[in-house]
């Protein structure tokens, strides 16, 4: 092969390389607005937080009195037969109409079983705002995962697309040398193997990336474009702190999911006092004010004031029955509690590992790049003078793209595990968001 020819196919690897680079993209911060807007898993969060809004406004409604109004308007029709005074059966018409209508107050004075679904109406609400700010958190996440998941196809894309050329010139080359008798068939078909494979690759990586992108889709409610790239040689900042405890008590104390399961067993002890109410009295103000008018004539007001009681005295082992269920229930809301705060520690322990290996790994895929572009240089300068053939410097370019590849694949991970860090110690923001996009090309 000609010196130009080859220089041709490294530009043009290199192009396609860097075309997301030039093409409009858009970054990680519009890609989350658009979730925002369109997402449907936060917009339903978003409507049970009003949904678990409501329930505070419910049970203070069992606090407040109640009025209400009631009334009739009859026409009555019928006879009477009865004796008058000399003893005979006489029959008389009763037809007759009336109207009446009663309004009545009531407020409760002592209802514990209302209390104490007042009680727990606040802590349904606090639990309702708690799973919202999980889903903001989780929307972060699910839009940082997303949004790297289309970078890593994409470098996968054109890292086997550098491959399909470097294997191109090296079938090329072993069909030249075997017309000459320089190499054998056998060298022929092994070229052609690898490039068959690198072919196959080749759709596969555009699969994986169609299947990336409507990953994405999905969360954002439209095919996205073109998306801003890291830029080239970013620095990721280590977890702070750099300890693995802090993280650790702060998921087990601030998660957003300890907190609802910490809300849940509140509400289930103020479910064994409201069920243990039912043995308690009641006590109510009640006011009333009625009028009753009749065609005949007669008309009667009347208006009441004063208090009423109810005492419950057996109701056939029911209320001590559902006492017993709301003790099982707290228990099981403890042990959801237990479960909940491991799991969050769990995540926080995975994501902080995870974190610290991703930086790890970058800063020896950093060292390998330095590495092979040096390997590619003195290629390049072995075949000017003589000393390698082109395919060594194919061979050496795919390997640097293998491991550019591997090193965007791993500064990918290690953001994307700080923001889970973050999440699993309940303190993830879209500033943090904010900071990651500040690392992309824009």
């Amino acid at each position: 092969m000609q010196k130009p020819l080859i220089a041709v196919l490294i530009t043009s690897a290199l192009l396609t390389l860097n075309i997301t680079t030039e093409a409009q993209a858009a970054d990680l911060i519009q890609i989350y607005q658009q979730a925002l807007a369109n997402d449907a898993t936060y917009a339903g969060a978003r409507s049970s937080l009003s949904a678990g809004q409501e329930r505070i406004i419910q049970g203070r409604a069992g606090l407040l009195p109640s009025i209400s109004a009631s009334g009739s308007n009859l026409r009555n029709s019928g006879d009477l037969t009865a004796p008058n005074v000399l003893g005979i059966r006489t029959k008389s018409d009763t037809d007759y109409h009336s109207n009446a209508y009663t309004v009545s107050l009531t407020q409760p004075l002592f209802n514990w079983a209302n209390w104490e679904g007042y009680q727990q109406s606040k802590l349904a609400t606090a639990t309702a705002e708690a799973a919202f700010a999980q889903a903001q958190q989780d929307l972060i996440t699910r839009v940082a995962q997303a949004y790297f998941d289309v970078l890593t196809a994409q470098d996968n894309l054109t890292s086997t697309r550098a491959q399909k050329v470097a294997t191109t010139e090296q079938l090329a080359s072993a069909k030249r040398n075997f017309e000459v008798g320089t190499q054998t068939i056998t060298d022929t078909h092994e070229a052609q193997a690898a490039y068959d494979l690198v072919v196959a690759a080749e759709y596969a990586a555009i699969n994986d990336l169609d299947n990336k992108r409507a990953a994405l889709q999905v969360i954002i409610g439209q095919m996205p474009g073109e998306l801003a790239p890291l830029r080239t040689g970013v620095t990721i900042t280590p977890p702070s702190p750099a300890a693995m405890e802090p993280w650790v008590s702060s998921a087990e104390t601030q998660n957003y999911g300890v907190v609802a399961a910490n809300l849940n067993v509140e509400i289930a002890k103020r479910e064994i006092s409201r069920n243990r109410a039912s043995h308690m009295p009641t006590l109510n103000l009640v006011a009333s004010s009625s009028h009753q008018n009749q065609t005949a004539g007669q008309t009667i007001n009347n208006n009441a004031i004063g208090v009423s009681w109810s005492v419950p005295i057996f109701s056939g082992f029911a209320v001590t029955s559902k006492v017993r269920e709301t003790i099982a229930l707290e228990d099981k809301a403890r042990n959801d509690l237990e479960a909940t705060k491991r799991a969050a520690a769990q995540g926080a322990r995975a994501a902080y590992l995870g974190m610290n290996s991703g930086l790890a790994q970058v800063k020896a895929l950093e060292a390998a790049e330095v590495s092979s572009k040096s390997s590619l240089e003195s290629n390049k300068l072995g075949y000017q003078v003589g000393v390698r053939i082109n395919i060594d410097v194919l061979n050496a370019q795919k390997l640097l793209y293998s491991t550019q590849k591997d090193l965007s694949k791993a500064r990918y991970d290690t953001i994307v595990n700080g923001l889970r860090l973050k999440s699993a110690a309940g303190s993830l923001k879209e500033e943090d968001l904010a900071a990651v996009n500040a690392m992309l090309v824009h």
